[in-house]
């Protein structure tokens, strides 16, 4: 049996999902709603997968997702200002990265000492955790 992880060596990942959603034009702005859904869906394949722990912030009103299961989602007027303060809130933000390709927003969150990863490779990530559709 593994001792348990430190919070130091856990991974933690903060997504900036409507950053993540627009890295691929593939018409997800016809139903914003259908593609906020479907990246929490694949949020929740990666986390099964890996263990990892997951949040996304996503800009605008909220509605009715279906169980998030243990991804974490979070409706903010301004997702980069709401993912800027949780890395400046976090007791250890040696163990968040954020997932962003906004480079402002990047430079915030390294700051108070979190990682960065950009949303392509990051999608690129979820679909292989999704595996062949």
């Amino acid at each position: 049996m593994q001792p348990p992880q430190s919070a130091s060596e856990r991974q933690r990942w903060l997504v900036d999902g409507m950053n993540v959603i627009g890295s691929r034009p593939d018409g997800w702005w016809r139903d914003r709603r259908a593609a906020m859904r479907d990246l929490v869906a694949d949020l929740q394949s990666l986390t099964q997968a890996e263990g990892e722990e997951l949040a996304v912030v996503f800009d605008g009103r909220p509605f009715e997702l279906a169980d998030a299961g243990p991804v974490t989602v979070e409706f903010a007027p301004s997702a980069d200002d709401a993912i800027a303060a949780r890395a400046a809130a976090d007791p250890d933000p040696g163990s968040l990265t954020v997932v962003t390709s906004d480079r402002e927003l990047a430079a915030r969150v390294r700051a108070c000492g979190a990682s960065v990863t950009g949303s392509g490779g990051f999608r690129r990530r979820l679909e292989a955790a999704r595996g062949p559709d």
